[in-house]
């Protein structure tokens, strides 16, 4: 067969075999030596189109072979090759992610029978766990101790950002604990340049946040009856538990973390007049106060700033105070649900401040918390058993860091 074009020899080959490719690319040689009157043109056009051909073959076996371990289902140990339906925790690679860990998991906790498929799950994510060395840092003292599904940790995260405070503005991490990673900081503009002139390099100066591995133990407990609930209500039960401990214990250390034995949060940052980042108040505070603030903020801060402080603060400080003109400097937003806003900076209601005290920053970008391996809960009946109770233990490693001090201004009554 002769081909008069690259494309005609590609779309021939492009039919058939690797098997038949390579053998007639063998015959082809053979014709080119043993046959002195051979078309070498035309061969030539057929080589090009076989090699193409070959390679076009051989992308797609790999990428069916990529797609096909991208289908393993970890629990049944097949291939999952029916696309009809919902599939997604079936193919999800991510143990801790398949509905069959959730239930697996909240089974073993209420010592319920296990089917084959959610043992294999318990299994996979045991040999996951300590590949992962994920239990490593916690100091467990049981040997039933595992990880959270993600499904219930991304659902305790969203219910705790959307109570408000902090934690919902807060910039949230998933790193490994003492490792530092560089953080963007705010660069000046570019600048006008005429032709011949030389122009000043910026230096910038690079900031990096390294976030410690300290732990939080809560423990709660709940009759031996726990057994008789619903997988569904014991998992609302230990999400509200887990919000309310663990997730509450971040959120304050956003706040009054010192940093030692704990996270580090606002009230670790040096506050002072000398450091030109603080705004002392008077019992009756001005509008000139709040715009002294404003002006002290450093420049690329501003304009994802907002202002925190708790409720008592907002309406016993702040409410009364007017501009120049005599307008109120807050400006409430029921239309958006939200609290409001001063001088255009949106306010966040956080309970852990202090009274009298408001803070002026970038929180979105430079106050944050770090959770690298989850949660982890074990259970014991042995220690409340005089008590015929069931003992959880939820722990976590966890850490807040404030990123960047200079991203922050505090406004405070003299002597607080």
């Amino acid at each position: 067969m002769n081909f008069k074009t690259i494309e005609e020899s590609f779309n021939y080959w492009n039919q058939r075999t690797i098997g038949e490719i390579e053998e007639r690319s063998q015959q082809i040689v053979i014709e080119v030596d043993t046959n002195p009157d051979a078309d070498i043109e035309v061969l030539n056009i057929e080589v090009q189109g076989l090699t193409d051909a070959k390679a076009n073959l051989e992308d797609k076996r790999s990428q069916f072979k990529a797609n096909l371990q991208e289908s393993f289902n970890p629990i049944t140990g097949t291939h999952n090759t029916d696309n009809k339906g919902d599939n997604t925790n079936m193919n999800n690679t991510d143990i801790f992610a398949t509905e069959e860990y959730r239930t697996a998991f909240y089974k073993d906790l209420l010592n319920k029978p296990l089917e084959e498929t959610e043992q294999r799950a318990l299994e996979t994510a045991e040999q996951a766990t300590h590949a992962e060395k994920r239990l490593d840092g916690f100091n467990t003292v049981t040997t039933n101790a595992q990880v959270i599904p993600t499904l219930t940790l991304n659902e305790v995260v969203r219910k705790a950002r959307t109570q408000g405070g902090l934690l919902a503005e807060a910039r949230g991490f998933n790193i490994p604990s003492n490792l530092k990673i560089p953080v963007g900081t705010p660069l000046t503009v570019a600048e006008w340049h005429t032709e011949g002139a030389e122009v000043a390099g910026e230096k910038t100066t690079p900031t990096s946040v390294e976030f410690k591995g300290y732990e939080l133990i809560k423990i709660f407990s709940m009759s031996a009856s726990a057994k008789k609930m619903s997988i569904q209500a014991f998992e609302s039960y230990v999400t509200d538990e887990l919000v309310s401990s663990v997730m509450e214990a971040i959120e304050q250390s956003l706040v009054n973390g010192t940093g030692v034995g704990q996270g580090e949060g606002l009230e670790s940052i040096e506050f002072s007049e000398v450091n030109g980042n603080l705004v002392e108040l008077s019992s009756a505070p001005s509008y000139t106060d709040f715009t002294k603030a404003l002006g002290l903020l450093k420049r690329g801060y501003s304009k994802n700033a907002k202002f925190a402080m708790n409720n008592a603060t907002l309406y016993s400080l702040v409410y009364g105070v007017v501009d120049n003109n005599n307008r109120p400097i807050f400006n409430p937003d029921a239309r958006n649900a939200d609290v409001g806003t001063i001088l255009g900076k949106v306010i966040v209601i956080d309970d852990n401040i202090a009274d009298n005290e408001i803070y002026l920053g970038d929180f979105s970008s430079y106050l944050g918390y770090n959770m690298p391996n989850g949660i982890a809960l074990e259970v014991s009946t042995q220690s409340s058993f005089n008590k015929g109770l069931i003992d959880y233990r939820a722990l976590a490693i966890a850490d807040t860091q404030v990123i960047l001090p200079e991203a922050f201004v505090k406004l405070a009554t003299v002597g607080e």
